[in-house]
């Protein structure tokens, strides 16, 4: 129950969504964990949404776990660079880096092709979703370079590099999975591990808002989309990154693209209902008329 004790991580944009769950099932594993992002309690966020950095951190600590909040904008480069200079300082070490700020759904239109689309709003979303991973992994690797190990996790959206939909989301989403590969190679002799993680059709706090629907009620939500009935919570996505994290083995994945669904099946763990989605399968079935191997 407790195979991280003893590690350090750092998930960056864990005040919602995947990123909290990620860090509380961190915790929950033993791994003293910094919780960062920009929503703290009287301050929020532009997206202006009711969760802190600080009730994740105070999940963990509930659950017996380690959380650390540090309000850090990973967009800026001295506010990062301070982040990690404090974990040298309070730690002397760090084993585990989850990169998952986002903050780009407001900034995305569907229905506009790019050169119609905001072009402000377009290179917000990868200021915000790729120079941000970007200044973080720079400043955090450092200090996973002196122990020779370590796994850094780029969350992005989708399993290859398909169009998304939307030119300026599917960069920022697809950028995220070469990040991951990129750094895979450059940190290979150093035996630290890189990789890219998917979740399916995220059931976040955010999207249960859109859909009017609370955990408890969620399959209501597949009435107004009916793809909704193929979701899951943000705790599916986290059970798979802790067990990532305690795999011994965990550099033979180095450079993959991952999925919270085959992590279910290989490290046999379920979403929090019991059930098992399978997001890869459902998309190909619904959109490709054809079942996934």
């Amino acid at each position: 129950m407790k195979s991280l004790r003893g590690k350090i991580a750092v998930v960056a944009g864990a005040t919602r969504g995947a990123g909290r769950a990620i860090a509380v099932m961190l915790g929950k594993a033993g791994a003293t964990v910094y919780v960062t992002g920009r929503s703290v309690r009287g301050n929020p966020s532009p997206l202006k949404r009711s969760e802190t950095i600080e009730e994740t951190a105070e999940i963990i600590n509930e659950q017996g776990g380690t959380g650390i909040a540090v309000k850090v904008d990973h967009t800026l480069e001295q506010e990062v660079k301070a982040l990690f200079k404090r974990i040298e300082m309070e730690q002397g070490k760090l084993d585990i880096l989850v990169n998952d700020v986002w903050g780009g759904d407001p900034l995305t239109n569907w229905d506009q092709p790019f050169w119609e689309h905001s072009l402000h709003n377009g290179l917000k979303m990868q200021t915000q979703a790729v120079h941000s991973h970007i200044i973080t992994s720079h400043y955090a690797v450092p200090l996973m370079l002196k122990h020779k190990t370590g796994l850094v996790v780029e969350i992005t959206d989708g399993v290859d590099y398909d169009y998304r939909g939307n030119l300026y989301y599917s960069l920022a989403k697809i950028s995220a999975i070469h990040l991951a590969e990129a750094m895979a190679h450059d940190l290979k002799k150093h035996h630290i591990t890189s990789v890219a993680v998917t979740p399916g059709f995220l059931r976040s706090e955010a999207m249960l808002d859109h859909f009017g629907v609370t955990e408890e009620n969620w399959k209501e939500g597949a009435k107004i989309e009916p793809h909704f009935i193929a979701s899951e919570t943000p705790y599916y996505i986290a059970k798979g990154i802790a067990a990532l994290s305690s795999d011994r083995d965990i550099f033979q994945k180095t450079g993959q693209i991952l999925s919270s669904w085959e992590l279910a099946k290989e490290y046999d763990f379920t979403d929090m209902d019991g059930a098992q989605p399978d997001w890869g399968d459902y998309f190909n079935k619904t959109f490709n008329g054809k079942t996934k191997e």
